[in-house]
């Protein structure tokens, strides 16, 4: 499903503290403070054009070991989803020194196997702001930057406002959910969002597979062959339900999983070393 939100939708669900780390400010600071405040003006123009689109479906998904396997769905005349297509495979890493709990933890690992007596589900997302930053200031290099670090912040709202939709009513596993916003951007809610280049999700490549799965063009994003989206301001990544789901990194990759790994993405070492933006 597809959902735009204006500005509005999304002020109040911004993380002003990334904002202001992508400047190098302090908030509180006297520049800090009439930065926001150009920032605030600067909402109120784009609010009768900029949007935020954002693109998720909640499909079918199983573990087999280090990978997910995805299922995609289309919907029919009966207003039901089913199945069509070959599942995707999408492979993951496993974390390579084990944390406080003393495992080495995998995202697949937040996903029942097939055999499992439930089906699994999984959510597969992104978003981007539908403007354009190089072409809007060409000639003002500081209010191309405000621009382009308040579509990034905007981008990060909307997955972070859908996220609430689908925990509530999208997927619905947590209809009772009642966060304010300073617990949302704690992360006090139920399951996890990685996005593609997070430490657990680290290779920017599997954008290749999220896109066959639902689609980026449909919200105006394109991929360059190096796996980044287009506009900048965009954001894709998978959710997870499990209450145990946890985010982790998966650190310096060792030679024997980097192996593993390139075979089960069907990719060599070198190329595969090109896209994992970890270690």
């Amino acid at each position: 499903m597809r959902k735009n939100y204006r500005i509005s939708d999304l002020k109040d669900y911004i993380n002003w503290v990334y904002f202001f780390h992508a400047w190098s400010l302090p908030q509180q600071s006297e520049e800090g403070q009439r930065l926001y405040e150009e920032a605030q003006k600067m909402l109120q123009r784009l609010q009768p054009y900029l949007k935020v689109k954002t693109v998720v479906e909640i499909l079918p998904a199983w573990s087999e070991g280090d990978d997910i396997v995805v299922q995609p769905v289309r919907p029919c005349e009966c207003g039901q989803s089913h199945p069509y297509g070959d599942p995707i495979r999408l492979p993951m890493l496993r974390q390579q020194v084990p944390g406080s709990d003393g495992m080495c933890c995998c995202l697949s690992d937040f996903v029942r196997p097939q055999s499992a007596i439930r089906q699994d589900k999984i959510g597969v997302f992104a978003t981007s702001t539908s403007i354009d930053v190089s072409k809007t200031f060409p000639d003002d290099n500081y209010n191309q930057m405000l621009l382009q670090t308040l579509a990034d912040r905007l981008a990060e709202a909307g997955a972070e406002r859908l996220h609430e939709e689908v925990r509530k009513t999208i997927w619905g596993y947590a209809p009772d959910e009642a966060l304010s916003i300073a617990e949302l951007h704690q992360e006090k809610f139920q399951g996890i969002r990685p996005a593609v280049g997070y430490p657990c999700l680290p290779d920017i490549s599997i954008n290749f597979l999220l896109d066959e799965l639902i689609g980026f063009q449909s919200i105006g994003v394109t991929l360059t062959s190096s796996a980044m989206m287009q506009p900048h301001a965009s954001v894709s990544g998978l959710m997870f339900s499990l209450p145990q789901a946890h985010y982790f990194s998966v650190g310096k990759i060792g030679e024997d999983q980097l192996s593993d790994y390139a075979k089960r993405r069907h990719l060599t070492r070198d190329e595969i070393n090109k896209y994992i933006q970890c270690c």
